[in-house]
């Protein structure tokens, strides 16, 4: 009987334990920081090879290639895109750590008010100062999200150039790298509907693969500022928890001061009648 009794104590206990780790943890940074980590890898891997292969296409059937003497050609924009993905990836990894350390101890703050952690000033300051660094960086990836459909649309004109070019005998369209501001106006760089290079680009992998590629870009940027979403709603959440505790802490310290006054009081009135007494 004994035995049974401390079974179903230490099942208690163990399912109370669960409960408050599950409890404690910061479900809503840790949603938004797996959401943002997709968002970004989605964005980071399938943008750099998009690149590479719009690399590929410009030098297999538009025959452009690295000119020496040009100091910002398409091939620089290209590489320096590449470093800014990659400066996206690191930056945007460390932000997605700092923003969920700081659910993680808001949460044990909040949770354990009495306890080891105190609210301070501080950290009510930290959590506005990340609520800002979030809304900056929620319009950076509007703006990457919406630089990112560029691509998408101009790809997708090539597509359907391919998709119209086999279906309209005759047809006589033409691709010219000057309307997308690829090349300078001096310079003709095109391919016709006519012209094998054009039915080998779209028969390749290339073509499709790349648009593919940017499309899934674009739906990493646009995650990656859902994630940023979310880390507002939840920053602003916590914010205003903390203040709230902030005041209900203030609010106990000045309760338990005049319960202690009251206290002092009671206890020298009692000292001063039995004073009296005797």
């Amino acid at each position: 009987m004994e035995d049974n009794m401390d079974e179903s104590q230490s099942q208690k206990g163990c399912k109370e334990c669960c409960e408050r780790c599950v409890g404690s943890l910061p479900w809503a940074s840790l949603i938004a920081t797996i959401l943002l980590y997709m968002g970004v890898a989605l964005f980071c891997g399938c943008g750099h090879e998009a690149l590479t292969g719009t690399v590929t296409i410009l030098q297999n059937y538009f025959e452009l290639i690295k000119n020496p003497r040009d100091l910002l050609d398409v091939f620089t924009i290209i590489d320096i895109l590449k470093y800014i993905i990659y400066g996206l990836a690191g930056g945007f990894f460390v932000f997605g750590v700092l923003l969920l350390v700081e659910g993680f101890f808001t949460t044990g703050a909040i949770r354990d008010l009495y306890g080891e952690f105190k609210i301070t000033a501080c950290g009510r300051c930290l959590t506005a100062f990340l609520m800002f660094l979030a809304y900056l960086f929620f319009l950076v990836w509007i703006g990457v999200t919406a630089f990112t459909g560029l691509p998408v649309f101009m790809y997708f004109n090539i597509w359907s150039m391919c998709k119209n070019a086999s279906l309209v005998e005759g047809a006589n369209l033409c691709l010219d790298l000057r309307q997308f501001g690829v090349v300078p106006i001096s310079e003709e760089r095109k391919v016709c509907t006519g012209s094998e290079k054009f039915f080998k680009m779209c028969e390749s992998n290339e073509l499709d693969l790349t648009f593919h590629l940017f499309v899934c870009a674009l739906a990493g940027a646009g995650a990656a500022a859902i994630a940023m979403v979310h880390f507002l709603m939840a920053l602003a959440a916590n914010w205003g928890y903390l203040k709230d505790a902030s005041r209900m802490q203030k609010y106990e310290d000045i309760r338990s001061k005049e319960e202690q006054e009251l206290h002092d009081i009671h206890s020298t009135r009692s000292k001063e009648r039995l004073n009296a007494y005797t």
